[in-house]
Order: structure tokens, then C-alpha cells, then sequence
């Protein structure tokens, strides 16, 4: 159901609700579609580029691993939203606490040390070597994201 916008922010998620029992769609992840981490990937030569959006997301919501061949992306959000009356009965009072998480394989040869990193505008980049001769990496490690 619509709601106006003082009481939901998820125009979006509402409006597509139901549009998978219409056209038959399976649920792919159980995500509303305006929190799914679309993903871009380019090619650059010798490197390749990711950019992940992650909008709403502060950098220190975002975490960037690296375990055993897979580099592992991760957000964590939580929001209050806490209005109040004059005499303090609440008009408004929302929570939202919710994750995603993606991982690609980027091959075991390759280090920590080897991804560059940042976040600005709601985007996410990191930048990757193809291919590296390394040893191969036991244990999870994480990336610094600037």
C-alpha cells in the first residue's frame, strides 16, 4: 500500500511490492530493490574497476575483505527516525536496521595490498590488478577503504 512520504521513505520498495506475483518474478534475494548493491564493472587493461552503490550509506557503515579467493563487500545500517509533540507524545517513531552483502571471485593470488579503495558519493570504488603472482592467501584479511 502507498503511504505518503511522512510516513514511509521507501516509495520505491512500495510501489514494485506485488509486481513479482503479477509478472511471476522469483524472489532473487529477498531485498527490496532499492537496497540491492548494483555493481559495475570495468575492465582498464592490466586492472579491473568496481563500483558498488551503496546510497545512504556512510563510509563507516561499509566493510571490504578479502577470504580465500573472494573479495567480500559488506554494509550495515541502522536509522531511528524520532519525532515528538510539545508534550512529548510521540507523532512519528521508525526504525531500519538492515545488511547487504556481495562477494566476487577475484582469484587466490592475490593480496590485501593489491586493491585500492574509496568511497565518495554514495559509490564505492575498488580498483584491482588481473592477475599477480602471490602466494596464496590461509586467512581473511581486510582492505582499507579511503
Amino acid at each position: 500500500m502507498l503511504l505518503p512520504s511522512i510516513f514511509r521513505n521507501n516509495f520505491v520498495d512500495d510501489f514494485f511490492n506485488g509486481f513479482d506475483d503479477i509478472f511471476n518474478f522469483p524472489s532473487i534475494t529477498g531485498i527490496p530493490s532499492s537496497r540491492w548493491m548494483t555493481t559495475n564493472i570495468k575492465d582498464l587493461g592490466n586492472d579491473y574497476l568496481l563500483e558498488i552503490e551503496l546510497p545512504g550509506y556512510d563510509k563507516k557503515d561499509i566493510t571490504a575483505s578479502l577470504d580465500k579467493g573472494y573479495l567480500i563487500i559488506s554494509a550495515n545500517k541502522e536509522e531511528i527516525t524520532d519525532e515528538k509533540d510539545n508534550k512529548g507524545k510521540y507523532i512519528r517513531k521508525e526504525r531500519y536496521s538492515g545488511s547487504c552483502r556481495r562477494s566476487f571471485y577475484v582469484g587466490d593470488k592475490l593480496e590485501e595490498k593489491d586493491f585500492k579503495a574509496s568511497f565518495e558519493n554514495g559509490v564505492l570504488k575498488i580498483e584491482f590488478p588481473k592477475v599477480k603472482e602471490v602466494a596464496k592467501l590461509d586467512e581473511k584479511k581486510h582492505i582499507t577503504i579511503n
